[in-house]
This record gives C-alpha cells, structure tokens and sequence, in this order.
C-alpha cells in the first residue's frame, strides 16, 4: 500500500472529502454525470433513460449543476463510468485490494449499483455512507455506477430544515435540495483497513483519548494499533495497544509536556491560537510491518458551562456567533472547497467567533476550515416538521451518524439537535414530546459527553445545558433594558419569553447560563416586493444604524453569556444578512465588526 507516513492532515488545501481520516490516495468522482428524472418512480436500474447531463455534487436545483429545475423532483437518477485510471488513482494495488465508493451526503433515500449489481442502500440526506464495491468492479474494464435519489418533496416526516414544501420558497424557506450535495469519491484500502477513529482530549489529565475502527476481515490477535501525535515535527504523544482479534481499539496517550502547569496552555485550541496536532493512526503486524496507515489532526480543548459563563479551557468565554445558512445563489446548499474556506473567513473577518450552522449538517470541509482558522461552531441538524414515529426514527439514526462523523472536530463546541420545537410543535404541554426532546438530549451526551447540548433552540428546553431565547424585537433599547438588567432576565427566564413562549419546561433554568441565540435579522430594502426580514431598513445608512445600534445593545449586556445575530448573508427572498447574497458586505466590514465586539 501507498505509505501515508509523512502526511499532514493540518495542511490540506480544502478539498479532500474526509478530512480526519486521511489517504494520499483517492479519486474524485466531482464533474459530469449523466442524469435523468423519474417523477414518476417507475424506472428500473436497467431501463432508465439518461438525458441529460449534470454537474456532480451540485443537486439539480441550483444553477451550478447545469440542470437549474426548481420545481418538485420526487426522484433522480445519476450514472458514471469508472475505469482502471480511476482506480489506480484511488490507490489500487498490490496490497490495497478493496474499492471503496464514498458520499458526502445524498438527499434523502439513495440507491447505489455498479455494473448492475446493488452495492448499497441509505437513508438520510445529511449521512456518509459508503459501498465496498470489490466484488462488482472490473478493475480491468469499465464499470458503470448508478445512484437512484428519491425525496419527496412534501414529505414533512424527513429531516428537511429550511427547504420548503410548497413549489416556490416563502417566508424563510429555500428551494429543495435532491439527490447528491457532497462529494463522491473512490478509495482502495487493505483488505483489513482502519475505517473510522475518534479523537478527544482531556486537559486535566493532559492525555488524548483515541477511538479506532477497523473494517473488513478481522485482525490477527496479535495486530497492533499505533498512535502518534505531534507538533512542529517532534512527537509529542505515542502509544499502541493489540487488537486481541476485535474490530475496536482504545488507545490513551498521555502528554509530558501539558504536565507542566507553566507551558499548559501552549498547545490548547482557542479561536485566537487555533493550535492543531497531526496525528497518524496505523495498524501494524506482530513484527511491526504496517497494514494500513492513515492521518488525523486533533485540537486539545475543553468546552463546559457555569451559572453565568461559557467555558472554553475552563475559562469564560463569549460566544460572538452568527447564524449562518450556508446556502449560496448557485449552489444551493453544496458548496465549492473554495467557498467553505472563504464562509469562515468572512464570518471571522466580522468579528464573531462562533457560526451557528442552521438547520443544516455542514460538509466536513467547513469544520476542517474551522478547526484550522479558528472558528467555533455550534453544530445543528436539519428538523422534521412532523411528529410521529418515522420523524423520531429519522433524527435518531441521522444524529446518531452526524455526531459520530463530527465528534473530533475542536471547533465544535455545542450539539443542537432541536430548533424551535420544530417537529415537537406541542412540546409545552405534550408529554410525549418533551420526553422525546430530553431523549435526543441525551443520547447526544451519551454519543458524546465532552460538549453542552442544546435539547430545543429558542425556548422550550426540556434538558438544555445553555438557556438559549430567540427575541427580534428592534428597538435597541428595549433589548438593552431586557437582557442588561439580572433580575429582569432571570424573572423572564422562569417564565414567557419574548415570543410568548415558555422559556423551560424544566426545573433549575435559573442555573444556566442565558444567550440570546436568535436576534436581529434586518432586511435592506431593495424594491423587491419578496424581500422579507424580521424588520426593514429603508437605505444603507438605516440599516447601518439599525443592526450596529441592536447588536452591541445585545453584545454589551452584561448578564448574557454569548449571542448569536441573524443573519450571515442574504437568503433567496430572506434578505436579512449582513452580506447580500453574493457575499458583499452591506455596510463597511469595521463597523459590524466593532459592534461585535461591543466598542462604538
């Protein structure tokens, strides 16, 4: 196999697909495909009729994809030749015998042949998946891949966030995304092969927990797992543990050098030193000989809450964020590398330090930009807007796969599975509800316990470890005496919250910390009769006025532990952003900016 040795997955350019669990082979799939509609839902793998082409991962919405249909698109079908120049590029040979077909995501149900013979089926249309495709490939010949997407357009039981129902966008939803967003890739590995880790630091006892999961044949009981981690180019950390013959392995490694209380905090992530570790993961015969090799990267950091604080490093610090929609003009909800990168630059550039991605999954490759430039990120899920048991079924499985792929990312420091009672729209006075929302809650800690979670964003917490109220009233001075004074704000959030409703459905809410998570959203007038905001702005000059005055009314109150403004960047017809649509800034980037940070 190809030795990975050597190869820092601190320092990519972007756009590798997976970017904590690195390859220096791989093949993107990205580009032309063939592709037809099926509205129907009556074709079959072997009589569709290939019409057109499109523009991989860009769904068929968006401009970009060379298809620009934004009407209902129940199913679509995708196809793509592969031959033995893309396998070699994948890594094939002697000794990496698999073929591996990786997606991103694929919106919603998705089914995946090659040469005609079924490889694999998923639902979820935020998840990776990926098909072991040895068996049906030639990897002499020529091998023809075949995806099948379906998405009921009015289907409300599925987790579909801000896309919108009805044919046209309203009010605050966009058009649909269908079929394949993110990348699709191919990779060869080992018939044994390292197929996931986990990587999660622990200040106190100056030591990294790492998960790893080996796929394919069992390994020989004597195989080892190894793990390193370094900085500067000087190992800092190393251990290995046997496989004992099992498919999983833990390795703790414990770092001299943060036993130093003087030098502790040199190697800890903050968004100001976003400090990132490589780390290689190989697993290795008896005699050492090494059987698969990948990298990974790591941010040592802690993240908790007090009564009145976030904590980052056990220190408190303010959340600065901004909801961030990361949906563009011609794209949709896919993304270029390029434009990842370029959304955290700009939100930093701002002077925020948080991105609340909204209703939406985002690409590994926004967090890979996150974890390096130092961003932030409160991580969310699209909602159903349905309760019943296909709903509960689908957050389960697909926040379940969610926080298993993005758990090792630093950047990520609060998991929201739950918006607005979206999808639990009777949780104040339905048991069934409130139980769900507490479950999801939960489950979120037991997948992962090292972050606070956020059981319904906006009000009505059932199990939340931050308060978290939506509120866009726009006089900044109701604002200000609202969230300035303690008492006022502890009084509300015992009770009704700006929306008129009920902040907790749960007992000590006056122990959390509070934020305002949801505020702002003023819309600068255009002329167009669609634009739409929480309130309106009548020229450049207002709307400067106005969003400076309530931001740093909201920033400057003293008893709030962070906030988060709406919006980012203009939405379709929600032209609330503090960036048109095209990521122009509205008014002078140094004027948001010092209302962020709270100065005149």
């Amino acid at each position: 196999m190809t030795d990975s040795a050597g190869l820092d997955a601190t320092a990519l350019d972007g756009s590798y697909p997976r970017p904590q669990l690195v390859r220096p082979s791989w093949c993107d799939l990205s580009g032309e495909w063939d592709f037809a509609r099926d509205d129907d839902l009556t074709a079959r793998v072997g009589d569709v009729r290939f019409d057109r082409t499109i523009i991989v991962p860009f769904p068929p919405e968006s401009p970009a994809s060379g298809i620009h249909e934004t009407g209902f698109t129940p199913c679509v079908w995708y196809r793509r030749r592969v031959g033995r120049r893309e396998l070699l590029a994948a890594g094939l040979g002697e000794e990496a015998s698999r073929v591996l077909l990786h997606f991103g995501a694929v919106d919603h149900t998705a089914t995946v042949w090659v040469n005609e013979r079924l490889v694999a089926t998923h639902t979820g249309g935020q998840s990776p998946f990926t098909a072991d495709i040895t068996d049906a490939v030639d990897v002499d010949g020529d091998n023809v891949i075949v995806v099948r997407a379906v998405d009921l357009p009015a289907d409300v039981s599925v987790l579909r966030g801000k896309q919108d129902w009805l044919e046209e966008p309203h009010s605050i939803w966009y058009h649909r995304t269908t079929g394949i967003w993110q990348p699709v890739w191919l990779e060869c590995v080992p018939a044994t092969s390292i197929g996931a880790i986990s990587l999660r630091s622990d200040l106190p006892n100056a030591s990294i927990d790492v998960e790893v999961q080996l796929a394919g044949p069992t390994p020989p009981a004597d195989a080892w797992v190894r793990v390193a981690v370094s900085h500067e180019g000087q190992t800092i950390a190393e251990g290995r543990v046997r496989t004992l013959g099992r498919d999983t392995a833990s390795v703790r490694l414990v770092i001299p050098h943060q036993l130093n209380g003087q030098q502790y905090e040199e190697l800890l992530w903050t968004p100001g030193r976003p400090t990132l570790l490589p780390a290689s993961v190989a697993l290795e015969t008896a005699d050492g000989s090494e059987i698969d090799r990948v990298s990974s990267y790591v941010g040592l950091r802690s993240v908790a809450v007090s009564r009145d604080a976030f904590l980052l490093n056990d220190r408190p610090t303010t959340v600065r964020a901004v909801l961030a929609q990361n949906y563009w003009p011609e794209t949709h909800l896919a993304a270029t590398a390029d434009a990842l990168r370029r959304e955290v630059e700009l939100i930093l550039e701002l002077g925020f330090n948080t991105a609340r991605v909204h209703q939406k999954a985002e690409d590994p490759r926004f967090l890979y930009w996150a974890d390096r430039l130092g961003l932030m990120v409160w991580a969310e899920t699209a909602s159903a807007y349905s309760f019943d048991e296909r709903a509960m079924t689908s957050l389960v499985e697909e926040w379940t796969a969610i926080v298993a792929r993005d758990q090792s990312h630093p950047s990520i420091v609060v998991w929201v599975p739950l918006n607005e009672s979206w999808g639990v729209q009777h949780i104040s006075h339905d048991p069934r509800q409130q139980a769900f929302s507490r479950s999801i809650a939960d489950l979120t800690r037991a997948l992962d316990g090292t972050r606070p979670v956020i059981s319904n964003d906006g009000w009505e917490h059932a199990a939340s470890d931050i308060l978290t109220i939506h509120d866009y009233e726009s006089d900044p001075a109701v604002l200000a005496a609202r969230y300035g004074d303690d008492e006022r704000l502890r009084r509300m959030t015992e009770g009704f919250g700006p929306a008129g409703r009920r902040l907790s459905l749960a007992d000590g809410a006056g122990e959390l910390p509070v934020m305002v998570t949801e505020f702002g959203g003023v819309s600068l007038r255009t002329g167009n009769d669609a634009d739409w905001g929480y309130s309106t702005a009548n020229d450049p000059a207002a709307f400067e006025r106005s969003v400076t005055a309530i931001v740093r009314a909201i920033a400057t109150a003293a008893p709030l532990a962070g906030f988060c403004y709406t919006q980012l960047t203009d939405t379709g017809q929600e032209t609330n952003g503090l960036l048109a649509a095209s990521r122009t800034p509205k008014i002078p980037v140094e004027r948001i900016r010092a209302a962020v940070l709270g100065r005149e």
